[in-house]
């Protein structure tokens, strides 16, 4: 019952962005992970994680969901509940398929240039959860 009540007063604190599919779109999405950060005293460990999986999944959106089409925008959805930070990154395209990807620590992959950005997502953030088609990743972060 106690637990019950401690989560009851638990504020959600919710920040939002809409960014045009061009690279320099980054630097409100650096801005914004910054002021969540510094608002809720996130450790710097942690603060470098969500710093390197945002980035990623917003230019993996920018670039490869929504082709660099200035008319598509990639939304950026923020949650911060208690001791966690919920980041949902969703692009305009068709998807893709995040299941049957070539491993990038494979040998035959090694010198390859890209290729590594599921991996990082995955290795860095306490919890990554595509939708089903694929367009749309939550990011979990306890803090």
């Amino acid at each position: 019952m106690e637990n019950d009540m401690a989560q009851a007063n638990v504020q959600t604190e919710l920040y939002t962005l809409q960014l045009p599919s061009k690279h320099e779109s980054i630097t409100q999405l650096e801005a914004l992970i910054e002021e969540v950060a510094d608002k809720h005293n996130v450790a710097e460990d942690v603060f470098a994680n969500m710093m390197t999986c945002l980035n990623e999944a917003v230019i993996n959106a920018i670039i490869h969901g929504n082709k660099l089409d200035p008319n598509k925008k990639v939304y950026v959805n923020v949650e911060v509940y208690g001791k966690r930070i919920i980041w949902t990154v969703t692009d305009e395209g068709a998807g893709f398929d995040y299941n049957n990807l070539a491993d990038p620590t494979a040998a035959d992959r090694l010198e390859e240039l890209t290729g590594r950005g599921v991996f990082i997502l995955k290795h860095l953030a306490d919890q990554c959860i595509f939708n089903a088609s694929g367009n749309e990743v939550e990011l979990h972060f306890k803090i």
